[in-house]
């Protein structure tokens, strides 16, 4: 099976277009950004906060591969509700999770979709993008 048959199923791909729904907006009072230094996909991130300090509103503006596409749009979906306690939790699993440490899937929904490029290292970092930019954004 190729690269391409395995990374980039149906799932993925579908999950890509979704980040459509959330346009950056400069109406967004929290920004923040990363870059992958390993294959140069970049995402910005604009959040609100309700009361709670947790995230309310996102948008993103992604430039990444059908991974790193998908992964933003796995962290869209789930990110409402999250503070920076819980969003770093989530990130150092992930890590864990991708370097091997951590052989169980990390507890965040959907992210069994993008499972496969774990055994791609070179996508890792498109990966991690989305909750790396988020921890930048917020205060």
């Amino acid at each position: 099976m190729s690269t391409a048959t395995t990374l980039y199923t149906p799932q993925v791909l579908g999950l890509a277009t979704e980040l459509a729904l959330y346009p950056l907006d400069d109406s967004l009072t929290f920004k923040g950004s990363s870059r992958s230094p390993v294959c140069g996909s970049a995402i910005e991130i604009g959040c609100e906060l309700n009361r709670g300090e947790t995230i309310d509103r996102i948008g993103m503006k992604v430039h990444a591969c059908a991974i790193g596409q998908a992964a933003a749009a796995i962290f869209a979906k789930a990110a409402s509700g999250n503070d920076r306690e819980k969003l770093s939790l989530a990130l150092g699993q992930i890590e864990d999770w991708l370097s091997g440490k951590r052989s169980e899937l990390p507890d965040w929904p959907e992210l069994q979709a993008i499972a496969a490029a774990r055994d791609f290292p070179g996508r890792h970092g498109a990966i991690l993008l989305p909750w790396r930019a988020a921890l930048d954004a917020l205060p």
